[in-house]
């Protein structure tokens, strides 16, 4: 068991994992508050040339402070890591709820994209393009609001060249823009537009409007607008899709002809922005600073007596809302990167059984105390090289709750896997039979490129 403090936030499990970084669910000790702490090694970063990338995104992040933006409060540092403190963001992806429910009904899919319009809406006030929009990157809060995050790919005004224009080929290929594949240069919020069109359509049809398993193709039908939209589009959405996806960006329809829109502008509610406050960059410096007396204070203490021991505070933040039921219920959960079930067996036997149920499987399976990462072997035929992260906790005497998220890969092939995992784990598995409904087999093309 650790236990872990890093200046005023105690940390708790991992909630996240990409290439550079992990993201731990931490709690502010002095006010109660739950948070999101990224957490990057100073090596990893200083070795891929990533500072002046990373003081970008967190730059970016506090110049936009707006409901429907991920909220950045501050940036920390020790001699080995730097420590991102993000909004603690508890309802999942928006990416995941298509995947769930497939389309969105037209009254959901206008709220999320009039809220989604905002937040872009503001970022383009300040400058600021996102140029990776997609549903994987928009969050939704535990009142159902969304919440735009990762902002690793976002171009700030210094970026654009003397001809106006952005010239970095970048964003998730079928939602980029027909003039970030020419390679002219193109206009970022222009850009950001079109990607909120293929946004929008999706919510509205489950399915991409661009989808080619060939990139040539994919690329040709974008640069044409070579799309259809589904027999239940109302007029007006068929309508605002088709201005918003206009091959040609200098007829491309703007954000004001968008929020001047009969049918975007239906049950409209304007978003109650916050206060404003002084923009202070000075703790990103400092985290990339090698001065002693910058770092926080970091507490460790590592006891090998078991799983780690959850608290109430963190199961708490599991659920949503005070609604605990979701701590105990795949099917609430089945969707997600990051899945659970519970299990009444010793923890020993616990890890035994999904080490031998993941060798079979053929994943390459490495474990640390109650801590386990599979990877996909070379002859398993798994796009993407699957990555899986395990960790066992425990919530209550002779009570385990194990975590499992995607930690690289397609979103649809961890899907498979958590399925047929959790088959060859029925008899330790502490809850309903594994649901025949947890891998929705909505169009497959929703959860490419992730």
């Amino acid at each position: 068991m650790v236990m872990r403090k890093v200046g005023k936030y105690e940390v708790g499990r991992t909630i996240g994992e990409g290439t550079f970084a992990k993201v731990k669910f931490a709690q502010n000790t002095e006010t109660g508050e739950s948070v999101a702490m990224k957490v990057l090694d100073r090596q990893t970063v200083l070795k891929h040339k990533m500072v002046e990338q990373i003081k970008r995104e967190i730059s970016i992040m506090k110049l936009v402070r707006h409901p429907n933006v991920v909220r950045l409060h501050e940036v920390l540092a020790s001699r080995c890591k730097i420590y991102i403190i993000l909004e603690f963001v508890t309802g999942g992806e928006l990416f995941d709820k298509i995947v769930h429910q497939g389309r969105l009904n037209e009254n959901d899919s206008r709220k999320y994209f009039q809220q989604l319009m905002d937040g872009v809406d503001y970022c383009h006030s300040k400058g600021v393009s996102h140029r990776d929009l997609k549903p994987e990157n928009l969050l939704l809060d535990s009142l159902d609001n969304l919440k735009i995050s990762d902002f690793g790919l976002s171009a700030l005004p210094q970026q654009v060249r003397e001809d106006g224009l952005l010239h970095t080929t970048c964003g998730t290929p079928n939602y980029v823009a027909p003039e970030v594949l020419n390679d002219k240069g193109y206009d970022g919020a222009v850009a950001d537009i079109w990607s909120c069109g293929v946004i929008l359509f999706v919510l509205m049809a489950g399915f991409l409007p661009f989808d080619e398993a060939d990139l040539n193709t994919l690329y040709s039908k974008i640069r044409e607008a070579d799309f259809t939209c589904p027999p239940w589009f109302s007029s007006g959405a068929k309508t605002l899709i088709t201005n918003i996806l206009d091959p040609n960006p200098l007829t491309r329809i703007r954000m004001k002809g968008i929020r001047d829109d009969e049918w975007f502008k239906k049950n409209y509610v304007p978003v109650r922005m916050y206060d404003d406050e002084d923009i202070n960059l000075d703790d990103v410096e400092a985290a990339f600073d090698d001065s002693k007396e910058q770092f926080v204070k970091e507490q460790r203490e590592v006891k090998d007596v078991g799983p780690s021991l959850m608290n109430a505070f963190e199961l708490i933040s599991l659920s949503q809302g005070l609604n605990l039921s979701a701590l105990f219920d795949r099917r609430q959960d089945h969707v997600k990167r990051q899945t659970r079930f519970t299990s009444k067996k010793p923890a020993r036997d616990i890890i035994n059984r999904m080490e031998t149920a993941a060798k079979s499987m053929g994943f390459g399976v490495g474990t640390r105390n109650y801590k386990m990462r599979l990877e996909a072997a070379s002859e398993c035929r798994i796009s993407q090289h699957l990555a899986v992260a395990i960790e066992v906790y425990e919530v209550a005497p002779s009570l385990f709750m194990i975590e499992v998220r995607k930690a690289a890969g397609d979103t649809l092939e961890y899907h498979k896997f958590y399925k047929s995992f959790c088959t060859r784990l029925k008899d330790i598995i502490w809850t309903t039979a594994v649901d025949k409904d947890e891998v929705k087999t909505l169009t497959p093309s929703v959860v490419k490129n992730k």
